[in-house]
């Protein structure tokens, strides 16, 4: 029953994430990787896309080169899209397309202004979805599309049935103090966390539209009390009781539908779409295709890779020789200063250690190639805004 349980997973986040855009947002904090990266002028950074907004935000300390890599060619498509909006559009209407998440008459400034700036297969993508800009209908917002959108609108719509629920993320996210968030979420969690909500959260078919396929699932489970629902309840106490909300722009998001001015990302704010305009956004490169194509195929020595949550994608045994390949890819492009982040589901990372590469014609594994700056990395996690990760690593990559 596992294998089936495992082949119809598969075959269901295979179906979510080969034919869709999945994330319309980072799902990560940028703020805590531009400390653990310590980019310079002379830096070249490998970013797993997502939605572009970090590797938009890593061009602001100004590296070498920003290559976003990615597998799903749609998510390279909405890079290009921001990309071509921070070159051709004024703030206004730049925030009010990628901040509100709509813009009056999408359809001709994309035909007009947009579209000569994108590469042909992305041209041939918002070629037939320009309705996500159009900001009326059920979903209303750009950020309600996608599969993690088409999520977080299937919350709202039962949030918005429930006054209680609804009134009480208002006043979430209006309050003060910390003091004050963890009495109103006191109050809100016994309304919210029903039997129906546990339920959901435990459904790989759920977790496919958020990103999450069936082998993080079990990453978390590993170690984490309680399973799946239990360590997302309990990260979603941390956010709401345990952290300041008045820049989490990331959970605001998926409650609103939109950005505000003052809480945002980083390429959101005028002063840095500014300096993007002026030339930064031109070091950011997308690619798609894997990390270890894009490492094969670049003879581009890399000295910062920011591998996000993916490589716990890759921790089955039967995919073991992928997450070689690419670790193998990572030692041959490496400036001798290699700096490597990522984050996994899982409270602890087994699977990385004991993949052995090939470095100064002998085989080695990986974990003696790596020197892990672990006080930092804890440090840096415990101030996670996004805070749905069991670990983050930093580790600087020795010959």
């Amino acid at each position: 029953m596992r294998k089936v349980g495992d082949w119809v997973s598969g075959k269901v986040f295979q179906m979510v994430h080969g034919r869709n855009l999945v994330y319309n947002a980072c799902w990560e904090d940028p703020r805590l990787d531009r400390v653990a990266l310590g980019l310079c002028p002379d830096d070249t950074v490998l970013v797993i896309t997502s939605a572009g907004c970090n590797a938009l935000d890593y061009a602001l300390d100004r590296p070498k080169r920003v290559f976003a890599v990615d597998v799903n060619h749609r998510q390279n498509a909405l890079l290009e899209l921001k990309q071509a909006g921070i070159r051709k559009l004024e703030f206004p209407d730049f925030f009010q397309l990628f901040g509100r998440g709509s813009l009056r008459n999408f359809r001709r400034v994309y035909q007009t202004t947009l579209r000569p700036m994108l590469s042909a297969r992305s041209r041939k993508y918002w070629d037939r979805r320009t309705r996500f800009f159009r900001g009326h209908g059920w979903r209303g917002s750009f950020y309600f599309h996608g599969t993690s959108g088409t999520f977080a609108r299937v919350v709202k719509t039962y949030v918005n049935r429930r006054p209680k629920v609804r009134d009480g993320l208002d006043e979430l996210f209006s309050a003060a103090t910390l003091h004050e968030q963890a009495r109103i979420y006191d109050r809100l969690k016994p309304v919210f966390w029903n039997r129906f909500v546990r339920w959901l959260v435990r459904r790989d078919s759920t977790l496919s539209l958020l990103g999450v396929p069936r082998a993080q699932r079990l990453q978390v489970e590993k170690n984490y009390p309680g399973g799946i629902a239990r360590f997302i309840e309990d990260s979603v106490e941390t956010v709401f009781a345990k952290l300041p909300l008045g820049d989490n722009y990331f959970w605001r998001l998926y409650v609103y539908g939109e950005y505000t001015p003052d809480c945002c990302p980083e390429y959101l704010k005028e002063t840095n779409f500014n300096a993007l305009k002026g030339g930064l956004v031109d070091s950011v490169q997308p690619f798609t295709g894997s990390i270890a194509q894009f490492l094969t195929q670049s003879r581009q020595p890399i000295s910062r890779y920011v591998l996000l949550d993916h490589m716990d994608w890759l921790s089955t045994p039967k995919r073991t020789p992928l997450l070689q390949q690419e670790w193998q890819g990572i030692v041959d492009r490496a400036t001798p200063r290699a700096r490597i982040i990522w984050r996994s589901g899982g409270l602890s990372v087994d699977y990385v250690d004991p993949l052995t590469v090939r470095s100064d014609g002998a085989a080695k594994r990986v974990g003696d190639l790596l020197h892990y700056e672990g006080k930092l990395a804890a440090e840096l996690h415990a101030r996670d805004r996004v805070h749905t990760y069991g670990s983050f690593y930093i580790a600087d990559l020795q010959r």
